[in-house]
């Protein structure tokens, strides 16, 4: 059930295992961390779009399930809420870390 909804955990970006944590340089965590931004922010569009358009369907009579209109749209709206939460932590970390005296 859990599978269908979409919530199940993620892999870590980077392996913990010490062998790795040598070659990985900040560069290298920097682009696997922009990629997964542009992976999830490319996931919310995809189900904006999905919301949108079962809400077309729905409004033509093309379905007659509300139900699956609701869950969609509830989705989303936890998917962006947990976005825009992820944006204020970055923009605090960034903030404590512009506050920090050498």
């Amino acid at each position: 059930m859990i599978d269908q909804i979409g919530f199940l955990p993620k892999k870590p970006l980077v392996s913990l295992d010490l062998g790795s944590a040598k070659d990985a340089g900040a560069a290298s965590i920097a682009k696997d961390f922009g990629s997964f931004l542009n992976g999830a922010m490319n996931n919310l569009n995809k189900q904006h779009t999905a919301v949108d358009t079962l809400n077309d369907k729905f409004v033509t009579g093309e379905i007659a399930d509300v139900h699956q209109l609701t869950i969609a749209a509830e989705k989303l709206s936890l998917s962006l809420e947990m976005t825009v939460q992820i944006r204020n932590k970055v923009i605090e970390a960034y903030q404590e870390v512009m506050r920090t005296q050498i």
